[in-house]
């Protein structure tokens, strides 16, 4: 058995990037991976221009503003967004709007609510501006030149608007990873169907799905498989045919009705077999028929933590992002952890109102629940307790995810 730390290196040491890229609009890219760096062929913004609606100026024609001494100037111009207004006349202010570029010769804002306006139609000023104030400056988003997004990183939606911000309309992207996924267990049923005794609905696909979906993965589902080594061994096989990575649940034991170690050993390899963690002690890495292949244990609770601790991870790299280990937050523990594991322990918990961390009152591996209630997990070494005020290592799931 090893560690969780030791198990971290060997998963994410062992993914192998996927090599083939692809060229898609800009617009459908969320969630991939880029290939390749896009780099800004523009200033953004573009120009100066009014974080304002209201009138711009010279500074030094207002120099003389003050609360006892009111500057008039016409207005020469108006200047809405999407147009460009022409240089300004001396000892006159435009009227500007939000977006819309500062001409030459004005190097100032003024709030539409900070002025008043005579009955001839003359702006008043009461305070001198600073030259720049209330101006967005000429690539003070983004210098052209400039790296907007890197090779290596998902598009997330905000990034997405970022790239879309160049004018980028298309990205080279990683091709999508192929995930064949097998769940293993003559007990499981489908949703939907009648729950026949000793049977349970087959939760640990939707929630494996989902998570690959999560990450932006096609998902080959071969489906459920009967503890049967034959069965096992050709659901492999079909698996392989067309998978990067093939990821099983159930059947981690070593039991008489457990076909997923044998199934594997019969056409590849088992480089790990076990991990001291807990949920999800038994965790597999290796390779079937030349394709990676990853197991998971059978109870949901274990399934769900061991994917996102060790699954994920691998997955990234995989997909081609380099940083893939999560960092975690430091918050208040509003919970005790008396008894100190032997395992290293990944509890089920969430953020209360106060600034703090509920823990989960049932941390069994089979209590789904825990997961659905939970937004995080908290950290806890093997041999430690927790006492309430403690700061304590959380993981919230949403990170999992960015």
């Amino acid at each position: 058995m090893i560690s969780f730390d030791e198990a971290f290196e060997l998963f994410t040491k062992r993914a192998r990037p996927v090599e083939q890229a692809e060229t898609i609009p800009t617009l459908y890219a969320v969630g991939r991976v880029l290939a390749e760096d896009v780099v800004s062929t523009i200033d953004v913004p573009s120009w100066d221009n009014s974080q304002m609606d209201g009138y711009c100026a010279a500074a030094s024609d207002l120099s003389g503003a003050s609360p006892s001494h009111t500057v008039r100037l016409a207005v020469s111009q108006r200047i809405p967004a999407g147009t460009s207004g022409a240089p300004l006349e001396p000892g006159t202010c435009a009227r500007i709007f939000t977006g819309a570029p500062i001409p030459a010769g004005a190097d100032t804002v003024i709030p539409q609510e900070n002025v008043l306006v005579d009955d001839e139609g003359r702006v008043m000023f009461n305070r001198a501006p600073r030259p720049g104030e209330w101006v967005r400056r000429r690539g003070g988003d983004i210098a052209c030149g400039a790296v907007a997004a890197r090779a290596g990183e998902r598009i997330t939606s905000a990034k997405l608007g970022l790239i879309a911000s160049v004018g980028a309309g298309y990205v080279k992207v990683f091709r999508h990873l192929k995930v064949a996924v097998l769940f293993s267990g003559n007990e499981l049923t489908a949703p939907g169907e009648t729950l026949p005794a000793g049977g349970i609905y087959n939760s640990n696909r939707y929630t494996l799905r989902g998570l690959l979906r999560d990450l932006d993965c096609e998902v080959f589902d071969v489906g459920t498989v009967r503890d049967s080594f034959d069965e096992t061994v050709a659901a492999f096989k079909t698996a392989a045919q067309s998978a990067d990575l093939i990821i099983s649940a159930g059947g981690m034991s070593v039991g008489e009705e457990d076909h997923i170690k044998p199934a594997v050993e019969a056409l590849g390899s088992i480089e790990a077999w076990k991990v001291s963690l807990k949920p999800g002690k038994p965790v597999a890495l290796g390779e079937v028929c030349g394709v990676p292949f990853i197991g998971l244990p059978g109870n949901p609770v274990s399934c769900f933590v061991t994917f996102l601790l060790l699954a994920k991870p691998y997955i990234c790299r995989a997909q081609g992002i380099e940083d893939v280990r999560e960092r975690p937050l430091y918050v208040r523990a509003d919970f005790d952890w008396k008894k100190p594991g032997s395992r290293r322990e990944f509890v089920r918990v969430r953020k209360n109102d106060r600034g703090g961390l509920d823990l989960f009152s049932n941390q069994n591996s089979q209590i789904l629940t825990s997961c659905a209630w939970a937004d995080g997990v908290v950290d806890i070494p093997a041999g430690t307790t927790v006492k309430a005020g403690d700061v304590v290592p959380y993981y919230a799931f949403g990170e999992f995810f960015k």
